[in-house]
């Protein structure tokens, strides 16, 4: 029997949301044949001792996902994102779901073009990430975020032995299996009227991971649609503080 999503594939909701202001800090390094994003904790913050994984939504490696990275490195930790989009993020096609600026966008298959990639590069660049930084540190440990798309490589990578926690925020593509296959802590950062991972499929979920005696906490918003974590308007006082509560829940 062909197992069923329980947070769906990224749709509509995940085309919308609005851009931040700011500006990042980060570098740029190809590592293991992938651009990625390195931030690290700014002069006067104390390193953590901790590596953070980030996998992004797919908006890529866009303004809000930046920034959110540095702010991840302002907490100590010293980040890496990596662009499994390769420079083709989703908003270069439609910036909502309303724009068909470009008719001829086919989104079905823009994510299983870039999904394939995915599932092949980032088991890849997660070894090459933690051979590099045991060789500085034999004592160093990975923590690691997924926000939407990213988020079954956060469940992938916490039924393995290299990272120690995980969380994710509104997730797509997640299945059964995702939950049930984990090893190691997961947070997992929700909104109550996300259709892409709806209320009887985060129940059936939290059941997954009560029934097999995992390590989880499960933080949800009410009056919150898919994508708060990233792309909610700033000038919104509620919609900022989900976004920053969400992001102090997965530090913590």
């Amino acid at each position: 029997m062909k197992e069923t999503y329980l947070a769906k594939p990224s749709g509509a909701c995940c085309l919308k949301g609005t851009i931040h202001e700011g500006e990042s800090r980060g570098t740029w390094e190809t590592i293991a044949d992938v651009d990625t994003y390195i931030s690290v904790p700014p002069p006067g913050v104390k390193s953590n001792g901790k590596v953070l994984l980030y996998f992004p939504d797919v908006w890529g490696m866009f303004p809000n996902g930046l920034l959110v990275m540095d702010a991840f490195a302002d907490c100590g930790y010293t980040v890496l994102g990596l662009d499994h989009f390769r420079g083709d993020p989703v908003w270069k096609h439609r910036k909502n779901r309303h724009d068909h600026s470009d008719p001829n966008f086919d989104y079905e298959a823009w994510k299983r073009k870039h999904t394939k990639f995915a599932d092949e590069f980032v088991p890849k660049w997660v070894s090459a990430i933690s051979q590099r930084y045991k060789t500085i540190d034999p004592k160093a440990r990975f923590v690691c975020v997924g926000y939407c798309f990213g988020a079954p490589y956060v469940c992938d990578e916490l039924a393995k032995d290299t990272v120690n926690a995980g969380a994710f925020a509104h997730p797509a593509f997640l299945k059964e299996h995702h939950f049930r296959n984990i090893q190691k802590p997961l947070f997992l950062s929700c909104s109550d009227t996300d259709h892409t991972f709806d209320v009887p499929s985060r129940r059936h979920a939290i059941d997954i991971l009560r029934e097999g005696n995992k390590i989880f906490h499960h933080q949800v918003f009410s009056n919150a649609e898919h994508g708060f974590a990233l792309r909610g308007d700033p000038k919104d006082p509620y919609q900022r503080w989900m976004k920053e509560e969400s992001l102090k829940g997965i530090v913590g």
